[in-house]
């Protein structure tokens, strides 16, 4: 049987955990550091904790609480500490976890959503004007002694063109009103994004991908890396684009095909601003040379779209509302992983006056029947004395098994009892 409390809200609840053990395997502010430790957290913190040194300190250390930015967490990690309830991406992105790991052993996985938009948007800015008027080539030229006027005097500009933004989540939607301020019509592809939405923005619907690619004269890319978007990007979309048009990532190097995108730069004459890649390093500092940035008028970046810090402070933030949310109600905010739909087959809704042992002959009644719990909460109504629990099960219990839910009625308090069609949908 698998069961979790929720309240009202929808918010998840987990195991309350005084004096929880975290551990920051990334850089973390030290105000932050001592705020959770004043709450009664024991803190550990070291930057450099990684693959198999991340391992043995997760073993070591036994922690209720993992924070990671661009650490990654292996299934191997998960599997070091018996005790880990709860792992927090300190960013919006979290490809970097073994999500599906995370959730066979129960351990939540938390992010950030949001608290990097503008940072992300404002890079994004950055390469979509570095590449109108080729300002590192100019700045290379002047630190080299040469003075090309000519040369650089063949921007486009942007004003009156067509800017076409691929995902209108939290960074997208700042990168579009962005495109308006600059006087560009904007145009807009995103599964979730509807006409009636797309006129209150101000801004045009595509109905896919390639009328965005061909209506553009610069395109940015906003979407999460998942494997619905892994090679969203691809050779007919780059194909489709105008020659000599902008093309800019700063989400996820993975949704680009990145082979066709160095094909795109040489056959249309692309102008292309990247912070992310296919296979970038693992570590903070290294060697890195792809193929894309030989290219002429390729700029990058380091994948640094979140990295201001009015970003880093609202993470930290947010890290801080979530650890302090678990230890104190066991409620886990922006949980990432809890299932969109239950396997429930049906869903038994019980009225029961709020005393010790009802619920016990209840879940004692369905599994018996052989009869799983999929997912429950149980409401409590004001001056409680009484709830309702309402139980999405596996299988349709029987009028027989209802029966003997029923039984001792007036002893455990039972109310009434209620099948209903279950909604597929979790509590």
């Amino acid at each position: 049987m698998s069961t979790r409390t929720v309240d009202r809200s929808g918010s998840e609840h987990g195991d309350v955990k005084q004096g929880a053990v975290v551990l920051f395997a990334d850089a973390f502010y030290s105000d932050g550091v001592e705020e959770l430790s004043l709450f009664g957290c024991s803190v550990k913190l070291d930057p450099s904790l990684m693959d198999g040194s991340l391992v043995d300190a997760i073993a070591s250390l036994n922690p209720d609480i993992l924070v990671v930015r661009s650490t990654r967490v292996t299934n191997e990690m998960l599997d070091a500490s018996e005790r880990l309830s709860v792992l927090i991406r300190a960013g919006a992105g979290y490809d970097t976890i073994d999500v599906g790991a995370a959730s066979k052993r129960g351990v939540f996985v938390a992010n950030c959503p949001g608290k990097n938009s503008i940072a992300v948007a404002e890079l994004a800015w950055s390469l979509i004007l570095s590449c109108d008027r080729r300002i590192p080539d100019q700045v290379t030229d002047l630190r080299r002694g040469v003075w090309n006027k000519k040369k650089y005097s063949d921007a486009r500009g942007l004003h009156g063109r067509t800017l076409g933004v691929i995902g209108l989540g939290g960074v997208g939607l700042e990168v579009a009103k962005r495109g308006i301020a600059f006087g560009m019509n904007v145009v807009a592809w995103s599964r979730s994004l509807t006409d009636e939405k797309a006129a209150e923005l101000g801004i045009y619907r595509c109905k896919n991908l390639l009328d965005l690619a061909k209506t553009s004269d610069v395109v940015t890319v906003h979407v999460s890396a998942t494997p619905d978007t892994e090679g969203l990007i691809d050779a007919a979309f780059l194909a489709a684009m105008k020659d000599c048009a902008i093309f800019v990532n700063t989400s996820r190097g993975k949704v680009i095909d990145e082979a066709a995108l160095v094909c795109a730069t040489q056959d249309k004459q692309l102008r292309v601003g990247l912070d992310v890649y296919a296979d970038e390093p693992a570590t903070s500092e290294g060697k890195f040379s792809p193929k894309i940035i030989e290219q002429v008028c390729v700029y990058g970046t380091h994948h640094v779209g979140a990295s201001t810090q009015q970003s880093q402070d609202s993470i930290a933030s947010e890290v801080l509302r979530i650890v302090k949310s678990y230890v104190t109600t066991g409620i886990v905010p922006n949980c990432v992983n809890r299932a969109q739909t239950s396997h429930a087959k049906a869903l038994l809704s019980v009225r029961h006056r709020n005393l010790p042992g009802v619920l016990a002959h209840v879940f004692e009644s369905i599994s018996l029947a052989g009869v799983n719990v999929e997912e429950m909460e149980n409401i409590i109504y004001e001056g409680a004395s009484a709830a309702c629990a309402r139980i999405q099960l596996d299988d349709q219990p029987t009028p027989e098994q209802i029966a003997t839910i029923r039984e001792n009625e007036n002893i455990l308090g039972v109310i009434v009892s209620i099948i209903n069609e279950p909604t597929l949908r979790v509590l």
